[in-house]
């Protein structure tokens, strides 16, 4: 019997299989809880790769900048789950023009995509799907170490941590509610969205060093282990914080 045995959980952010998102929905999945998935853009290849998953869940279309999309999602998920206990929030875009050291030259526009993708899409989707948490749960989302600079990072670092700010006012207002924020802050790992990070190499390259306990970036599986405790009731009385899963990176100073 798993941790998760009978609770249901919506997972965004899968693209391939070696997206973290894709490895939370197996680990989810194989330990008993009911998963739905949501893609964006290329829905077909979404479903392809859900395909790979133990049991093949539903994709639902969802652009969390969309109203229509956020609007609809809690009635869309109702044809599948009768409620949801667990949400993960693995979403995150920024501007090609807002990373890779032209901090200092990006726009307004480009800037607010990134906070709009990234940040306050935390507050929509949990706020969208609050009608199917009516028994409480687990909300959490994917982030980064945001209490540094990084090279390259940019506009995304400050997107992350507007995000751990959105999740701990998040937890000041959900948990009347019975519903607990949380983030897991993994290291840098090689899939399809840091590879659209220019320079993610440098910063790939130099964190395995640095890292106490040493970091492998083609593992998501550490990052995805501790999103799966934290939606299950083991941290009943834990909320609006931060797990890292960095090898210890974000410990260490020179």
């Amino acid at each position: 019997m798993g941790i998760l045995e009978g609770k249901r959980i919506l997972v965004t952010g899968v693209i391939t299989d070696s997206s973290i998102a894709f490895h939370i929905a197996r680990l989810c999945q194989e330990q008993g809880a009911t998963v739905v998935l949501t893609g964006y853009g290329r829905l077909s290849l979404v479903e392809r790769i859900a395909q790979r998953l133990p049991e093949t869940p539903p994709v639902l279309e969802l652009d969390v900048t969309d109203t229509g999309h956020l609007d609809s999602l809690a009635d869309r998920v109702r044809e599948h789950v009768d409620g949801l206990d667990g949400i993960v929030h693995s979403i995150g875009f920024t501007p090609q023009e807002a990373l890779g050291g032209n901090f200092l030259n990006t726009s307004w526009e480009d800037v607010a995509t990134a906070m709009h993708t990234s940040t306050y899409s935390l507050k929509a989707l949990s706020t969208a799907l609050l009608p199917l948490m009516k028994d409480g749960g687990s909300i959490v989302a994917m982030d980064f170490e945001h209490s540094v600079s990084f090279p390259v990072y940019d506009w995304m670092g400050v997107a992350k941590a507007g995000l751990m700010s959105t999740a701990r006012y998040l937890a000041r207002y959900l948990g009347k509610d019975s519903i607990r924020v949380n983030l897991v802050s993994a290291g840098p790992l090689r899939t399809m969205a840091a590879r659209s990070i220019p320079g993610f190499e440098e910063l790939a390259d130099m964190w395995p060093q640095r890292a106490p306990l040493g970091w492998d970036t083609t593992d998501p599986e550490p990052a995805a282990r501790a999103v799966v405790a934290l939606l299950s009731d083991w941290f009943p009385a834990t909320t609006g914080e931060v797990v890292h899963v960095d090898g210890g990176f974000h410990s260490t100073g020179a």
